[in-house]
Protein backbone atom coordinates (compact mmCIF):
# COMPACT_ATOMS: atom_id res chain seq x y z
CA UNK A 1 0.00 0.00 0.00
CA UNK A 2 0.95 3.94 -0.63
CA UNK A 3 1.63 5.94 2.80
CA UNK A 4 -1.55 7.93 1.69
CA UNK A 5 -3.88 5.08 1.46
CA UNK A 6 -2.29 3.91 5.15
CA UNK A 7 -2.82 7.23 6.61
CA UNK A 8 -6.02 7.67 5.18
CA UNK A 9 -7.29 4.56 6.70
CA UNK A 10 -5.92 5.56 9.84
CA UNK A 11 -8.09 8.70 9.75
CA UNK A 12 -11.06 6.75 8.93
CA UNK A 13 -10.30 4.35 12.11
CA UNK A 14 -10.03 1.45 9.86
CA UNK A 15 -7.26 -0.40 11.12
CA UNK A 16 -5.37 -3.55 11.00
CA UNK A 17 -4.26 -5.65 13.38
CA UNK A 18 -0.77 -6.20 12.45
CA UNK A 19 1.61 -3.13 10.55
CA UNK A 20 5.21 -3.90 9.55
CA UNK A 21 6.99 -0.59 8.07
CA UNK A 22 10.57 -0.70 7.04
CA UNK A 23 12.80 0.38 4.40
CA UNK A 24 15.93 2.94 4.06
CA UNK A 25 14.37 6.22 4.77
CA UNK A 26 12.62 6.61 7.92
CA UNK A 27 10.28 9.47 7.41
CA UNK A 28 7.62 7.81 6.37
CA UNK A 29 8.19 4.91 8.44
CA UNK A 30 7.74 7.59 11.78
CA UNK A 31 4.76 9.96 10.17
CA UNK A 32 2.85 6.25 9.94
CA UNK A 33 4.37 5.73 13.50
CA UNK A 34 2.99 8.97 14.81
CA UNK A 35 -0.44 8.49 13.08
CA UNK A 36 -0.87 5.02 15.15
CA UNK A 37 0.01 6.67 18.14
CA UNK A 38 -2.00 9.68 17.93
CA UNK A 39 -5.07 8.82 16.53
CA UNK A 40 -6.32 5.55 18.25
CA UNK A 41 -6.19 6.60 21.84
CA UNK A 42 -6.46 9.21 23.78
CA UNK A 43 -4.21 10.43 26.38
CA UNK A 44 -6.19 9.12 29.11
CA UNK A 45 -6.45 5.35 27.81
CA UNK A 46 -3.07 5.49 26.55
CA UNK A 47 -1.70 5.04 29.76
CA UNK A 48 -3.88 1.97 30.22
CA UNK A 49 -3.52 0.63 26.40
CA UNK A 50 -0.42 2.08 24.44
CA UNK A 51 2.96 0.32 25.21
CA UNK A 52 6.06 1.37 22.56
CA UNK A 53 8.40 -0.66 22.96
CA UNK A 54 12.59 -0.63 21.55
CA UNK A 55 13.84 -3.79 19.56
CA UNK A 56 17.08 -4.00 21.41
CA UNK A 57 15.77 -3.75 24.52
CA UNK A 58 12.91 -6.64 24.64
CA UNK A 59 12.17 -9.85 22.89
CA UNK A 60 9.79 -11.49 21.12
CA UNK A 61 8.10 -13.27 23.67
CA UNK A 62 7.87 -10.11 25.81
CA UNK A 63 5.74 -8.79 22.85
CA UNK A 64 3.54 -11.87 22.09
CA UNK A 65 2.71 -11.70 26.02
CA UNK A 66 1.78 -8.47 25.32
CA UNK A 67 -0.14 -8.54 22.28
CA UNK A 68 -2.25 -11.19 23.53
CA UNK A 69 -3.72 -9.26 26.70
CA UNK A 70 -7.12 -7.30 26.00
CA UNK A 71 -7.51 -3.46 26.49
CA UNK A 72 -8.63 -2.23 29.67
CA UNK A 73 -10.33 1.25 28.86
CA UNK A 74 -10.83 1.29 25.09
CA UNK A 75 -11.45 -0.33 22.05
CA UNK A 76 -8.09 -1.57 21.41
CA UNK A 77 -4.88 -2.07 22.69
CA UNK A 78 -1.87 -0.38 20.98
CA UNK A 79 1.80 -1.86 21.28
CA UNK A 80 4.51 -0.03 19.10
CA UNK A 81 8.05 -1.70 18.60
CA UNK A 82 10.46 1.23 17.53
CA UNK A 83 13.79 0.61 16.30
CA UNK A 84 12.91 -3.44 15.55
CA UNK A 85 15.55 -4.19 13.29
CA UNK A 86 17.11 -4.46 16.80
CA UNK A 87 14.94 -7.38 17.39
CA UNK A 88 17.18 -11.08 16.59
CA UNK A 89 15.32 -11.85 13.31
CA UNK A 90 17.21 -14.94 12.65
CA UNK A 91 17.36 -18.48 14.04
CA UNK A 92 15.40 -17.92 17.19
CA UNK A 93 12.63 -19.27 18.44
CA UNK A 94 10.93 -15.98 19.47
CA UNK A 95 10.54 -15.95 15.64
CA UNK A 96 8.40 -18.65 15.59
CA UNK A 97 6.24 -17.51 18.24
CA UNK A 98 5.98 -14.36 16.48
CA UNK A 99 4.41 -16.62 13.49
CA UNK A 100 2.20 -18.55 15.31
CA UNK A 101 0.38 -15.25 16.60
CA UNK A 102 0.21 -14.27 12.56
CA UNK A 103 -1.62 -16.70 12.13
CA UNK A 104 -4.10 -16.32 15.42
CA UNK A 105 -3.98 -12.52 15.80
CA UNK A 106 -5.44 -10.70 18.24
CA UNK A 107 -8.13 -8.29 17.05
CA UNK A 108 -8.19 -5.86 19.49
CA UNK A 109 -4.62 -5.55 19.17
CA UNK A 110 -3.15 -2.84 16.64
CA UNK A 111 1.06 -3.84 16.68
CA UNK A 112 3.25 -2.35 14.83
CA UNK A 113 7.19 -2.65 14.03
CA UNK A 114 9.12 0.05 13.26
CA UNK A 115 11.92 -1.72 10.77
CA UNK A 116 14.54 1.17 10.23
CA UNK A 117 17.59 1.72 7.80
CA UNK A 118 17.44 -1.56 5.98
CA UNK A 119 14.42 -3.81 4.14
CA UNK A 120 13.11 -7.16 6.00
CA UNK A 121 13.84 -9.84 4.35
CA UNK A 122 10.82 -10.76 1.24
CA UNK A 123 11.70 -14.52 1.03
CA UNK A 124 10.52 -15.52 4.37
CA UNK A 125 7.58 -17.14 5.29
CA UNK A 126 7.01 -14.77 8.05
CA UNK A 127 7.26 -12.13 6.14
CA UNK A 128 4.65 -13.89 3.39
CA UNK A 129 2.48 -14.35 6.39
CA UNK A 130 2.57 -10.41 7.81
CA UNK A 131 1.92 -9.46 4.43
CA UNK A 132 -1.11 -11.82 4.06
CA UNK A 133 -2.12 -10.86 7.98
CA UNK A 134 -1.96 -7.42 8.07
CA UNK A 135 -0.13 -4.33 6.10
CA UNK A 136 3.91 -4.16 4.77
CA UNK A 137 4.83 -1.15 3.66
CA UNK A 138 8.27 -0.40 2.13
CA UNK A 139 9.67 2.94 2.99
CA UNK A 140 12.49 3.56 -0.15
CA UNK A 141 14.95 5.72 -0.35
CA UNK A 142 14.41 8.55 -2.39
CA UNK A 143 16.77 9.45 -5.34
CA UNK A 144 19.01 13.00 -5.69
CA UNK A 145 16.52 13.92 -8.26
CA UNK A 146 13.40 13.29 -6.36
CA UNK A 147 14.05 15.15 -3.46
CA UNK A 148 12.90 18.78 -5.36
CA UNK A 149 9.74 17.31 -6.61
CA UNK A 150 8.84 16.00 -3.21
CA UNK A 151 9.63 19.65 -1.40
CA UNK A 152 6.96 20.91 -4.53
CA UNK A 153 4.57 18.12 -3.60
CA UNK A 154 4.53 18.47 -0.23
CA UNK A 155 4.10 22.19 -0.19
CA UNK A 156 1.34 21.96 -2.19
CA UNK A 157 -0.11 19.19 -0.12
CA UNK A 158 -0.72 22.30 2.49
CA UNK A 159 -1.91 24.60 0.07
CA UNK A 160 0.77 26.30 -0.66
CA UNK A 161 3.81 27.09 -3.08
CA UNK A 162 7.46 27.16 -4.07
CA UNK A 163 9.31 29.04 -6.63
CA UNK A 164 11.16 25.80 -8.43
CA UNK A 165 14.68 27.21 -7.87
CA UNK A 166 13.97 27.69 -4.05
CA UNK A 167 12.82 23.98 -3.74
CA UNK A 168 15.82 22.87 -6.13
CA UNK A 169 18.26 24.95 -3.92
CA UNK A 170 17.10 22.96 -1.08
CA UNK A 171 16.96 19.61 -2.68
CA UNK A 172 20.94 20.45 -3.21
CA UNK A 173 21.14 21.67 -0.08
CA UNK A 174 19.74 19.10 2.62
CA UNK A 175 20.22 15.87 0.64
CA UNK A 176 17.43 12.80 0.47
CA UNK A 177 17.22 12.48 4.72
CA UNK A 178 13.41 13.29 3.89
CA UNK A 179 12.87 13.42 7.94
CA UNK A 180 15.69 16.66 7.65
CA UNK A 181 13.68 17.64 4.75
CA UNK A 182 10.31 17.51 5.77
CA UNK A 183 11.37 19.61 8.97
CA UNK A 184 12.80 22.61 7.06
CA UNK A 185 9.41 22.33 4.90
CA UNK A 186 7.32 22.79 7.65
CA UNK A 187 9.44 25.85 9.16
CA UNK A 188 8.91 27.68 6.09
CA UNK A 189 5.17 26.81 6.00
CA UNK A 190 4.94 28.10 9.90
CA UNK A 191 7.28 31.09 8.80
CA UNK A 192 6.36 32.31 5.05
CA UNK A 193 3.06 33.99 4.52
CA UNK A 194 0.49 32.18 3.31
CA UNK A 195 -0.47 34.96 0.93
CA UNK A 196 2.54 34.31 -1.03
CA UNK A 197 5.02 32.08 -3.24
CA UNK A 198 7.93 30.79 -0.93
CA UNK A 199 10.98 32.12 -2.73
CA UNK A 200 14.80 31.53 -2.60
CA UNK A 201 15.18 34.45 0.04
CA UNK A 202 12.92 32.90 2.24
CA UNK A 203 14.82 29.80 1.93
CA UNK A 204 17.93 32.05 3.14
CA UNK A 205 16.31 33.54 5.84
CA UNK A 206 14.71 30.42 7.24
CA UNK A 207 17.42 27.79 6.52
CA UNK A 208 20.35 29.57 6.45
CA UNK A 209 21.48 28.78 2.61
CA UNK A 210 22.55 31.89 1.08
CA UNK A 211 21.00 32.90 -2.12
CA UNK A 212 24.19 34.08 -4.12
CA UNK A 213 26.99 31.96 -2.93
CA UNK A 214 25.80 28.20 -2.99
CA UNK A 215 26.15 25.15 -5.45
CA UNK A 216 23.65 26.24 -7.56
CA UNK A 217 24.44 29.59 -8.19
CA UNK A 218 27.53 28.55 -9.05
CA UNK A 219 26.51 25.83 -11.58
CA UNK A 220 24.63 28.77 -13.35
CA UNK A 221 28.16 30.83 -13.76
CA UNK A 222 30.32 27.80 -15.05
CA UNK A 223 27.36 27.07 -17.35
CA UNK A 224 27.42 30.85 -18.28
CA UNK A 225 30.84 30.88 -18.32
CA UNK A 226 30.58 34.15 -15.36
CA UNK A 227 34.04 33.29 -13.96
CA UNK A 228 34.03 36.37 -11.53
CA UNK A 229 31.06 35.32 -9.93
CA UNK A 230 32.22 31.50 -9.85
CA UNK A 231 35.61 32.85 -7.90
CA UNK A 232 33.47 35.14 -5.69
CA UNK A 233 31.23 31.92 -5.30
CA UNK A 234 34.33 29.62 -4.33
CA UNK A 235 35.97 32.33 -2.06
CA UNK A 236 32.65 32.03 0.01
CA UNK A 237 32.78 28.21 -0.26
CA UNK A 238 36.30 28.42 1.36
CA UNK A 239 35.34 30.73 4.32
CA UNK A 240 32.97 29.05 5.15
CA UNK A 241 33.76 25.11 4.81
CA UNK A 242 31.01 23.88 7.44
CA UNK A 243 27.98 25.03 5.51
CA UNK A 244 29.35 24.61 2.03
CA UNK A 245 31.46 21.13 2.45
CA UNK A 246 33.50 20.41 -0.42
CA UNK A 247 31.42 16.73 -1.02
CA UNK A 248 28.39 18.76 -1.94
CA UNK A 249 30.16 20.93 -3.91
CA UNK A 250 31.79 17.85 -6.16
CA UNK A 251 28.89 16.15 -6.02
CA UNK A 252 26.33 18.52 -6.88
CA UNK A 253 29.09 19.97 -10.29
CA UNK A 254 29.53 16.47 -11.58
CA UNK A 255 25.80 16.14 -11.24
CA UNK A 256 25.30 19.21 -13.56
CA UNK A 257 27.99 18.86 -16.18
CA UNK A 258 26.80 14.94 -16.67
CA UNK A 259 23.26 16.64 -17.62
CA UNK A 260 24.87 19.12 -20.03
CA UNK A 261 26.56 16.51 -21.45
CA UNK A 262 23.16 14.61 -21.60
CA UNK A 263 21.62 17.43 -23.13
CA UNK A 264 23.79 17.36 -26.07
CA UNK A 265 23.27 13.66 -26.98
CA UNK A 266 19.84 14.19 -26.69
CA UNK A 267 17.52 13.49 -30.21
CA UNK A 268 14.62 15.99 -29.36
CA UNK A 269 15.38 18.37 -27.16
CA UNK A 270 11.67 18.74 -26.01
CA UNK A 271 11.76 15.84 -24.21
CA UNK A 272 14.86 17.94 -21.75
CA UNK A 273 12.84 17.71 -18.53
CA UNK A 274 11.88 14.61 -18.29
CA UNK A 275 15.08 12.92 -19.45
CA UNK A 276 17.57 15.00 -17.43
CA UNK A 277 15.50 14.58 -14.11
CA UNK A 278 15.03 18.42 -13.75
CA UNK A 279 11.62 20.82 -13.58
CA UNK A 280 11.10 22.58 -17.05
CA UNK A 281 11.68 25.85 -15.26
CA UNK A 282 15.88 24.93 -15.30
CA UNK A 283 16.04 23.46 -19.25
CA UNK A 284 16.57 26.94 -20.74
CA UNK A 285 20.02 26.66 -18.22
CA UNK A 286 21.34 23.24 -19.88
CA UNK A 287 20.68 24.87 -23.19
CA UNK A 288 22.64 28.15 -22.77
CA UNK A 289 25.46 25.93 -20.98
CA UNK A 290 25.45 23.11 -23.86
CA UNK A 291 26.19 26.28 -26.20
CA UNK A 292 28.94 27.07 -23.89
CA UNK A 293 30.57 23.66 -23.53
CA UNK A 294 30.51 21.42 -26.41
CA UNK A 295 30.87 17.66 -26.47
CA UNK A 296 34.90 17.53 -26.18
CA UNK A 297 35.31 20.35 -23.58
CA UNK A 298 32.40 18.59 -21.26
CA UNK A 299 34.85 15.79 -21.46
CA UNK A 300 37.63 17.40 -20.30
CA UNK A 301 35.71 18.87 -17.48
CA UNK A 302 34.47 15.45 -16.40
CA UNK A 303 38.48 14.34 -16.16
CA UNK A 304 39.11 17.69 -14.29
CA UNK A 305 36.32 17.22 -11.84
CA UNK A 306 37.99 12.95 -11.35
CA UNK A 307 41.15 14.49 -10.73
CA UNK A 308 40.23 17.48 -7.95
CA UNK A 309 37.96 14.66 -6.20
CA UNK A 310 41.67 12.87 -5.82
CA UNK A 311 43.04 15.77 -4.71
CA UNK A 312 40.23 17.27 -2.41
CA UNK A 313 40.96 13.56 -0.79
CA UNK A 314 44.35 13.67 -0.64
CA UNK A 315 46.01 12.51 -3.51
CA UNK A 316 48.04 14.36 -5.75
CA UNK A 317 47.82 17.59 -3.99
CA UNK A 318 50.42 19.62 -2.12
CA UNK A 319 51.25 19.47 1.27
CA UNK A 320 50.39 22.82 2.02
CA UNK A 321 47.41 23.51 -0.38
CA UNK A 322 43.91 24.73 0.75
CA UNK A 323 40.79 23.21 0.09
CA UNK A 324 40.27 27.05 -1.37
CA UNK A 325 43.43 26.86 -3.86
CA UNK A 326 42.18 24.15 -5.47
CA UNK A 327 38.86 24.92 -5.47
CA UNK A 328 40.07 28.06 -7.59
CA UNK A 329 42.28 26.10 -9.46
CA UNK A 330 39.73 23.66 -10.42
CA UNK A 331 37.06 26.25 -11.73
CA UNK A 332 40.26 28.14 -13.57
CA UNK A 333 40.54 24.39 -15.80
CA UNK A 334 36.73 24.36 -16.23
CA UNK A 335 36.50 27.62 -17.70
CA UNK A 336 39.80 27.55 -19.57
Amino acid sequence: MKVQEILSAIKQRKYKPLYLLHGEESHYIDVICDAIESTVLNDAQKGFDQTILYGKDVDFSTIISAAKRYPMMSDYQVIIIKEAQGLKWKGEEGVEMLAKYVENLTPTTILLFAYKHGKFDKRTKLYKAIEKAGIVFESEKLYDNKVAPWIVDEIQSQGRKIHPQAAALMAEYLGTDLSKVANEVQKLILNVSKEREISVQDIEQNIGISKDFNVFELNNALGKRDALKAIQIVDYFAANPKSNPVVLVMGTLYGYFSKVLKYHYLPDKSTAAKELGVNPYFVKDYEYAARNFNKLKLFHVMTILKDYDLKFKGLDAGPNTSVGDLLREMIFKILN
